[in-house]
């Protein structure tokens, strides 16, 4: 039973950490990235990574809340991505 709490430990530590530098190297696009098709695919990413970071953060301190932050913020990810594409493509949000 250690030996699984030692692993389960060090997978969420990496995870962590994996998420982090996915996190950073997608902001690095979002301020370096080209054009703004490139922008709106960082900032769609960032927030899959922060999706991540919460759920694993869930995992680790054992609390369920963290999952239903999870679901608010993959919502308003979807939404916000779905936004702005249609603001750079027609330049107005509603028609």
């Amino acid at each position: 039973m250690i030996l699984a709490t030692q692993f389960l430990n060090a997978a969420l530590a990496i995870t962590f950490v994996s998420l982090a530098l996915g996190q950073l190297m997608s902001m690095v696009r979002l301020i370096l990235g080209p054009t703004s098709g490139d922008r709106i695919l960082a900032l769609d990413t960032m927030v899959i990574n922060a999706l991540g970071l919460v759920i694993v953060l869930g995992i680790h301190q054992g609390v369920q809340i963290y999952f239903e932050v999870a679901l608010l913020i993959a919502m308003l990810g979807f939404v916000s991505t779905v936004a702005m594409a249609r603001f750079i493509l027609r330049g107005d949000i509603i028609e």
